[in-house]
């Protein structure tokens, strides 16, 4: 009976062993490198739903800094009533522009130039309503939902400070059926 127990004991052992070995490798990828984000919501529609899972790269941004049409998740904490909760959008304007949403359309002003964005990854009917006009300061962006007229975005609430950036969507990994990476969008 004494073998029995001894045997059960350094199967227990083991199993701890592997757990924790297991925690010390996964623990730190978890918070510094990479997190899980589920999508809840139709403000990425139609390139996000609600329900895919997510991950997100927390540390490309520690290296360089967000570039327009990175999709990222966002601590929501500075909007009224979301404290707690993250968002996720698309990042449309960048440090030092000038954004500027005037009859459907988005423009970019930086440096006596114009841009108006060709959002290829938008449905071509697509209209984005609520005119307006940001200037944005160091460490500011100006950020947008994929389907603009259920978004509640920057054309709401106003800019995204770096800060409050968790990371950049890096792979979709559920559903099965639609795994993919997020590569860089060109404009």
């Amino acid at each position: 009976m004494g073998g029995n127990i001894k045997k059960f004991l350094v199967f227990v052992w083991e199993l701890a062993k592997i757990a924790i070995v297991a925690f010390i490798i996964v623990a730190p990828i978890r918070y510094f490198l990479f997190q899980p984000f589920i999508v809840s919501g139709a403000s990425m529609a139609p390139n996000f739903a609600t329900g895919d899972y997510l991950i997100i790269d927390e540390i490309s941004y520690r290296f360089s800094g967000p570039q327009r049409g990175d999709v990222v998740v966002f601590n929501a904490g500075f909007i009224p009533k979301y404290e707690g909760q993250k968002f996720i959008k698309r990042i449309v304007g960048l440090p030092g522009e000038t954004v500027e949403v005037k009859n459907g359309k988005v423009g970019i002003y930086r440096d006596g130039q114009e841009l108006i964005l060709d959002e290829k990854y938008l449905p071509k009917d697509l209209f984005t309503n609520n005119n307006s006009r940001v200037i944005l300061g160091e460490n500011q962006y100006f950020v947008l939902g994929d389907n603009r007229p259920e978004s509640y975005d920057s054309r709401s609430w106003g800019i995204l400070f770096k800060n409050d950036i968790v990371g950049k969507a890096f792979i979709r990994i559920y559903p099965f059926n639609e795994i993919t990476t997020f590569p860089a969008v060109v404009y």
